[in-house]
């Protein structure tokens, strides 16, 4: 069966979060359900997921800031993995962004993760900078 590409829900949240924990992407000093909720509440921002037979087996959260547009949690369920679910997830991830007036969009990837390769095939370029980060309100921001 066809996956659909739709833009998530609040019912979507323990499915997508899930996904997110399958595929190795959430953190102890991240709340994915807070992430998530704050990607739904804020309107230059989504999260988007692929399904099949009604089933969430991808996901991107995706969001404006005013100057440049990111792109996180891009995971794809090892059972749906290699069929193009990522490529459409970024492209549909841009295609917002783009609709927002965005100029360019940046995702950070973690060292080891083994989705380099990805954004490499889809003609992603590797920037030279290094991001620094200072937490605001404890480590659960």
């Amino acid at each position: 069966m066809t996956a659909i590409l739709r833009e998530a829900g609040a019912a979507d949240s323990g499915a997508v979060i899930a996904l997110w924990e399958a595929c190795g992407l959430t953190r102890p000093w991240n709340d994915p359900r807070a992430d998530f909720d704050r990607a739904l509440g804020f309107a230059g921002s989504t999260v988007l997921v692929t399904e099949r037979d009604s089933r969430v087996i991808g996901s991107v959260m995706t969001g404006y800031d005013g100057h440049r547009g990111w792109i996180y949690y891009l995971g794809v369920h090892p059972d749906g993995q290699r069929e193009g679910h990522a490529r459409a997830l970024i492209d549909a991830a841009c295609d917002f962004l783009a609709a927002q007036g965005c100029p360019k969009v940046e995702l950070m990837v973690r060292d080891g993760n083994p989705a380099q390769g990805l954004y490499e095939r889809l003609d992603w370029e590797l920037q030279p900078v290094r991001v620094w980060a200072r937490w605001l309100h404890g480590k659960d921001c």
